[in-house]
């Protein structure tokens, strides 16, 4: 019995490094399982609102092209959707679980710029051959926004928004829409100020929207 006592007294209690160091690792993992939990739901949101943008564009240039373009390009919309539909309902079945909220964020980020392209698309395929420069920068600017303002996620955000901007800009020239030249810069401008306005809006509100970081301290073995 008093050799037992005097092991226990002997054993060294843990270091305190120690612990801090695991409790700034639970810390960054909460924080990163809660930033994917909400970027999960917010993703209903904006394939929702995607869909409704695409129907106004459907019902806007109603007339002004066969309807075989619009169709198609429908068509390519519909898919990313449900891409982002599909991706939603398989994570949501284990909404807390770190490794299947870090599978839902790349997957959603490959449909996010799918569904770039195809809004980019929709210069070529939807849109009037008299479009002017401000009805153009009007469509190009809709979605990205729509994204940005659902998902509140500058990654995401910024990847809808190149290959949408890209596109619409090709399609100034390639169609050519009516000044394409100039309605080419006009895009090009806006795309650079939206990227700016998603950047640093993130930067503004991250300070009041993220928990205080502890200090990483090194994992010291106890």
């Amino acid at each position: 019995m008093a050799a037992l006592r005097q092991t226990q007294y002997e054993t060294p209690s843990p270091d305190p490094r120690f612990e801090l160091a695991r409790l700034a690792l639970l810390h960054d993992e909460a924080r990163e399982t809660a930033l994917l939990a909400n970027l999960l739901g917010r993703t209903p949101y904006a394939a929702a609102a995607l869909a409704i943008a695409s129907l106004f564009a459907v019902l806007a240039g109603l007339g002004a092209m066969p309807a075989a373009e619009p169709a198609i390009w429908m068509i390519l919309s519909l898919i990313g959707i449900g891409a982002m539909a599909r991706i939603y309902a398989r994570a949501i079945e284990r909404p807390f679980e770190r490794a299947s909220l870090r599978e839902f964020s790349s997957d959603v980020r490959a449909a996010i710029v799918y569904a770039g392209f195809a809004w980019g698309a929709g210069a070529f395929l939807v849109l009037s051959p008299e479009t002017g420069p401000i009805g153009l920068l009007l469509y190009m600017l809709a979605a990205p926004v729509v994204v940005a303002c659902t998902l509140r996620e500058r990654e995401l955000a910024l990847g809808f928004l190149a290959p949408a901007a890209t596109l619409c800009a090709f399609a100034t020239v390639l169609r050519p829409l009516p000044d394409g030249p100039l309605a080419a810069a006009f895009v090009v401008i806006a795309a650079g100020l939206a990227a700016c306005a998603i950047f640093w809006g993130e930067r503004l509100l991250a300070p009041h929207a993220a928990p205080a970081k502890l200090p990483e301290l090194p994992l010291l073995q106890p």
